[in-house]
């Protein structure tokens, strides 16, 4: 039995060529769009989903708290937190370990993109304000967009994703720049739990994971911007 209730899964643009087996589509995802008054796009970081709460820090599961080495210094940073988050949770992607990209204009690794309160995600603006008063930047913004025509709003998404990351993005294998690794679409305002797929997209570019099966064992840190040699 779960402690808490884990993050949704986010189902894919029909148009996201990044998808797997497992993955689920949003075939009528317009119709779930023009619903909603305002959307926010934020680039979708490369890491390991976390979530803080009174009761731990959760990777996926939120079967038990995760203990894993490379959420040691989200895990301490949480000790300083832990007494004062009451209902809120706070979920963020966890750059410490490299996956498939390496960015190089980290400050931080921990960085906030969504707030669940009890049965409620919270909106964009209460995201940011509870990830500014517990001192955690938020995933870059790309843009807010009122949807009007499906076809405006699809070459909106398509053009964001083919541009490289504002944190700076390499391929962990060939070293060289790279395009981020997508996109996530979200309702600006609150939604509740229940109805999170109709109100969270996702596009992930083809090709993005670089890592297997064994990558737990041989994983490394990220290193933060002033770690690497200025030119």
């Amino acid at each position: 039995m779960s402690i808490s209730r884990k993050y949704g899964r986010t189902y894919h643009y029909p148009f996201s060529p990044g998808t797997t087996s497992d993955d689920r589509i949003n075939r009528d995802y317009w119709n779930d769009v023009k619903k909603i008054s305002a959307i926010v796009h934020t680039e979708k970081l490369d890491g390991e989903n976390n979530c803080l709460s009174r009761y731990g820090v959760f990777a996926r599961s939120h079967a038990a708290p995760t203990v894993s080495a490379w959420t040691k210094e989200i895990r301490q940073r949480w000790e300083l937190l832990k007494n004062d988050l009451g209902d809120i949770e706070i979920f963020g992607e966890n750059l410490y370990a490299v996956h498939s990209i390496e960015y190089r204009k980290l400050e931080h690794h921990y960085f906030v993109f969504a707030v669940r309160s009890n049965d409620m995600w919270l909106g964009w603006e209460e995201v940011k304000f509870y990830a500014n008063l517990f001192d955690l930047p938020v995933v870059p913004e790309l843009a807010m967009v009122i949807p009007k025509e499906e076809a405006v709003f699809r070459q909106q998404v398509l053009d964001l994703v083919q541009q490289p990351s504002g944190l700076d993005s390499y391929d962990v294998l060939s070293q060289q720049p790279c395009t981020r690794e997508g996109i996530v679409s979200r309702n600006a305002g609150e939604y509740s739990t229940d109805d999170f797929a109709r109100h969270v997209f996702k596009y992930v570019r083809a090709g993005h994971v670089k890592t297997d099966e064994h990558w737990t064992r041989h994983w490394r840190r990220a290193k933060l911007t002033w770690e690497y040699p200025q030119v």
